[in-house]
């Protein structure tokens, strides 16, 4: 049997108190104790249906929907399941998803006691305006609450998630919500560009939403990646900066094509040179008691290099020209000179020790770059 200790566990809760406008998420408005008891049950049993593989996880990630609308004894079974599977190694990371008006002491108390040391809190903006546009349930007092308790029980390692191109958001006070933010301390922040996707809210009421330009949005990405940058932050991935040593070690899993497995619904896996994921359909995952699998295909290696480099070039690392010619048998750069060349006098792309990059001003373009580049 295989044994590693490098994996990472995704764990999808879909329950939620209210879709947000924007959120184009499997999840679903809390909708009784019976929904909630069955799917859990079915998340336990898929968790179990690893037992045999002795996988040992140095990260795991509660995400959502909201997780810390979990109660107490909720969590606790989910982390039961976990415990009784899986290894966990010392020191893994374990990131719990929160809404700020979903915090109480008594989750907070048990999430410390299963281990969890990393919040992930949706603020998104401090203005009132913004939130109410967004769909949000909180309010910035409610956040600030919800905070200063996670860091009485001994949350340091907090993650606040911020969002750009809001409906009413001007550059102003778009700089306020930075500012404001900041001063709080947390050792990462996530910054999002919002996007309309197709059936949600926003997307049907299009036409009357008061939306910022390209350009005011060009400048508040801009904004974010300045001010965040001369604060000690790095910019580490093209959405989130973190101090340093306390990037996400979950999420940096996905970037560099590291194995992963997720359950619950939606939830996708790659392992064992397989990619695999489950339904997004309550009915159906209940059904199957949440251990079988809507989609499964081997990767071969031509998508596993499409893979390495998009995602890699997400980081502000970008990867290694020499570690992608042994994986692959192919030298990136040769095969795509003229373009890559064109990139770097741009100004979007560099290559340094063997690494090939995006620039801060590739960044923002990444979507464009790479749809060229690979």
């Amino acid at each position: 049997m295989m044994t590693t200790d490098s994996l990472g566990l995704y764990v999808h809760i879909p329950f939620c108190v209210r879709k947000c406008n924007y959120c184009d998420f499997c999840s679903f408005p809390y909708s009784g104790a019976a929904w909630r008891d069955e799917y859990i049950s079915a998340l336990c049993s898929e968790i179990r249906s690893y037992s045999h593989k002795k996988i040992r996880l140095n990260s795991i990630f509660f995400g959502g929907g909201t997780p810390s609308l979990l109660t107490s004894d909720e969590f606790c079974s989910i982390f039961a399941a976990i415990q009784d599977t899986f290894e966990i190694s010392p020191g893994c990371e374990f990131t719990v998803e929160a809404n700020p008006k979903t915090l109480s002491k008594e989750n907070l108390d048990a999430f410390r006691k299963c281990g969890v040391n990393r919040l992930s809190i949706g603020l998104q903006s401090i203005h009132e305006n913004e939130l109410k546009k967004l769909g949000r349930i909180h309010n910035f007092e409610e956040f600030l609450d919800s905070y200063n308790l996670a860091r009485s029980f001994g949350f340091n390692n907090i993650n606040i998630d911020l969002m750009y191109g809001i409906p009413e958001q001007t550059i102003d006070s778009f700089r306020e919500t930075l500012k404001t933010v900041h001063d709080l301390s947390p050792t990462h922040i996530s910054v999002y560009g919002l996007i309309i996707e197709e059936g949600t809210p926003f997307y049907k009421s299009l036409d009357s939403l008061t939306l910022p330009n390209e350009d005011i949005e060009c400048e508040m990405y801009y904004l974010a990646a300045d001010f965040l940058k001369a604060n000690g932050y790095s910019h580490y991935e093209i959405s989130n900066y973190s101090r340093p040593g306390y990037e996400c070690r979950h999420n940096l899993k996905y970037w560099r094509c590291d194995e992963y497995i997720g359950v619950g619904l939606a939830a996708y896996s790659y392992f064992g040179s397989r990619r695999y994921g489950n339904t997004n359909d309550p009915r159906v995952y209940l059904q199957r008691d949440g251990a079988k699998y809507e989609y499964d295909e081997v990767i071969g290696l031509t998508d596993a290099a499409y893979e390495y480099a998009m995602l890699g070039l997400r980081l502000a690392e970008g990867f290694s020209l020499s570690d992608y010619r042994k994986r692959f048998g192919e030298d990136f750069y040769q095969s795509r000179s003229e373009i890559i060349d064109s990139f770097i006098r741009e100004g979007y792309l560099l290559i340094e020790n063997d690494r090939i990059f995006l620039t801060e001003r590739g960044f923002y373009v990444s979507n464009a770059i790479l749809t060229e580049l690979i």
